[in-house]
């Protein structure tokens, strides 16, 4: 919890670095499989990762895995990223899941290491202190849901198609599925879900609350991109650090009692009392103006 409330507070890097930027950490194989944006203008605060393997429907393999772990290692110490979209440059898919033909040239061990790793991957974007939000404009199996799963909000196309697959492929869900799912959507809805393998569309995914918002997909393929989009505005204009301490709160309290959580809670409050931001809200009203938040 102190590295979270910790980088809620922390000073920001510039923000030109990641503008219209592709992430160079990109092996020998061929161009990068993400790209990293900050959007300007109105949309000010906003960066996108979006997922661009053409080849293989997003699959999570190791140059993938590797490029998003680099991602977030960049975005994470930006204070000017008020919110993280995670879409896809591929239509009709947001994340295939694991890269099951790179995984079959693995021995055991090298699996288990791999699996590691992507569960390490859904752990970062989890903790990444900004909201984060995955808009699904297509299949989003396997790791792919879990990837959605580790974001803090969710956005899906009516005809986007999830699932948690893996018992249909002698697996089971090893990158945080068994965990978020549960928590997501309660335990016996999860247990049916990862049992049967069953895939759900949009609009079943948000009549279970696995998704925040269904719409109807448009003729480009990115409706569930412009909802996410609209939904990251909404959150803008509020104050960062209150917003960011807000999911540490709601994070590590839903972990623990709720005494323990009333605590945690707590000790979030009284990280937001001496901010700049907190007494401009305070201004704000009082003049009865619109605030200007800072994030200080």
């Amino acid at each position: 919890m102190l590295r979270a409330l910790t980088n809620a507070r922390r000073l920001a890097r510039p923000w030109k670095a990641l503008r219209a930027r592709s992430c160079a950490s990109h092996g020998p194989a061929g161009p990068p499989e993400i790209q990293v944006r900050a959007l300007a203008g109105a949309d000010h605060g906003i960066a996108e990762i979006l997922m661009n393997r053409p080849s293989a429907c997003n699959a999570l393999g190791n140059v993938l895995v590797n490029q998003l772990l680099e991602a977030l290692a960049q975005l994470r110490e930006d204070q000017q990223v008020r919110v993280l979209l995670f879409r896809s440059g591929v239509k009709g898919v947001f994340c295939a899941g694991a890269d099951l033909k790179e995984r079959e040239q693995m021995s055991e061990a090298e699996v288990g290491i791999f699996v590691q790793r992507l569960r390490g991957l859904m752990n970062e974007i989890a903790a990444f202190p900004a909201p984060t939000i995955a808009a699904m404009d297509g299949f989003a199996l396997g790791g792919g849901l879990e990837l959605a799963l580790a974001c803090d909000l969710r956005v899906a196309a009516s005809s986007a198609v999830m699932g948690l697959i893996e018992t249909t492929r002698g697996l089971l869900p090893g990158a945080g599925g068994t965990q978020r799912l549960p928590r997501c959507i309660g335990v016996a809805l999860a247990k049916e879900l990862i049992f049967t393998g069953r895939r759900l569309n949009g609009a079943q995914a948000q009549a279970l609350g696995l998704v925040n918002h269904t719409v109807s997909q448009n003729e480009d393929g990115n409706a569930a991109y412009h909802r996410a989009r609209e939904l990251a505005q909404e959150i803008l204009p509020q104050a960062p650090i209150a917003v960011r301490l807000g999911k540490v709160a709601i994070d590590r309290g839903m972990e623990v009692d709720i005494a323990s959580g009333m605590a945690i809670e707590g000790i979030c409050y009284a990280q937001n009392i001496p901010t700049q931001d907190r007494l401009e809200g305070m201004a704000a009203f009082r003049e009865k103006r619109p605030p200007r938040f800072v994030g200080k």
